[in-house]
């Protein structure tokens, strides 16, 4: 009999990005995508989209290099908190508690086999719009900024890695993720996985680091309510002299439908229309990939550019 699986983690809550250029890429998530500050702490900014009913879903992080801090998930009470801390302790994986932080309280710290770091937390602040951003509907946590792209909520992660088996197998067994797709190449090695912990086809995904490096990032990604959106997203981006390195277009992969840019700290950043594709069935088979049909680009055709696989923060030359 197939072990019952593990719902102890709610959601992806939030991330911590580290950009070399703090004023520019705070800038760049205010006054292009289109975000909201609701906070100050030492070097870290804390800014969330429209929709997101925490207080934030991103801390922007001043450092000599960009790259991701932390990815932190939420879990579904106290008691699923303790159980995934139980499940890590002793594990060589774990860290140990932290106080919290700015809109969370105490979070627990562990690593992935590739070296991410991930804070596990419960007790969080519901985020409550002061009068300027009050909605004009009660079910909406803040009025429509209508500024620049105005992502409505954090969507997922991308994080490269240099064992993407030994990564499944961790989210799998500790944290309770569930495989929705991935990428298994002609010699049985697996070279990609998207994982959900939500009805939601895919919380974050991991893909092979070409140079074998680990720990880092690829990219952050926000959820827009339409095709149309994503499209006018590519203007409002051009305009603003934001280098566009992919799309718009859809993936084969979970069919998303994406746009990646450069934010100017040197991440990657997408925004996406993930359309109405969700995992409702219980028993979800996960979809495996060929290294035939992945060379044949994605969904419409096109070839991926050759940066998507190559580039990822930190830079190889600035890996410690």
């Amino acid at each position: 009999m197939q072990d019952e699986p593990v719902l102890d983690l709610a959601h992806l809550g939030h991330l911590e990005l580290l950009t070399p250029k703090p004023d520019e890429s705070l800038r760049f998530f205010i006054d292009v995508l289109g975000m909201t500050e609701s906070g100050r702490q030492g070097e870290s900014v804390y800014l969330r989209a429209w929709d997101d009913y925490e207080r934030h879903s991103l801390k922007l992080t001043a450092s000599r290099k960009p790259g991701m801090g932390h990815m932190a998930f939420r879990a579904r009470s106290r008691q699923a908190l303790e159980r995934r801390v139980a499940a890590l302790k002793d594990s060589g994986y774990d860290i140990g508690w932290t106080d919290g932080d700015l809109g969370h309280g105490p979070a627990f710290l562990c690593r992935d086999p590739d070296g991410h770091t991930i804070e596990l937390y419960y007790e969080t602040e519901w985020y409550v719009a002061p009068s300027e951003l009050k909605p004009a509907l009660k079910n909406q946590a803040q009025r429509f900024p209508a500024r620049g792209v105005s992502v409505r909520r954090l969507d997922h992660l991308n994080c490269l890695a240099s064992d993407i088996r030994a990564n499944r197998i961790f989210y799998e067994d500790y944290l309770g993720c569930r495989l929705t797709e991935q990428i298994i190449q002609n010699d049985g090695v697996e070279a990609g996985m998207w994982m959900t912990l939500t009805n939601k086809s895919y919380d974050f995904a991991f893909t092979r680091d070409h140079t074998g490096t680990k720990g880092r990032f690829h990219h952050l990604t926000y959820a827009l309510d339409s095709r149309e959106d994503v499209l006018r997203a590519a203007d409002i981006f051009l305009e603003a002299g934001v280098p566009i390195e992919s799309g718009p277009h859809k993936h084969a992969v979970q069919q998303t439908f994406f746009l990646y840019v450069y934010e100017p700290g040197g991440n990657r950043v997408e925004v996406c229309n993930a359309g109405a594709r969700l995992i409702l069935a219980p028993d979800w088979k996960p979809i495996v990939w060929t290294e035939e049909e992945r060379k044949k680009g994605q969904a419409w055709g096109m070839k991926t550019v050759e940066s998507f696989h190559t580039y990822g923060t930190p830079p190889v030359d600035a890996v410690d």
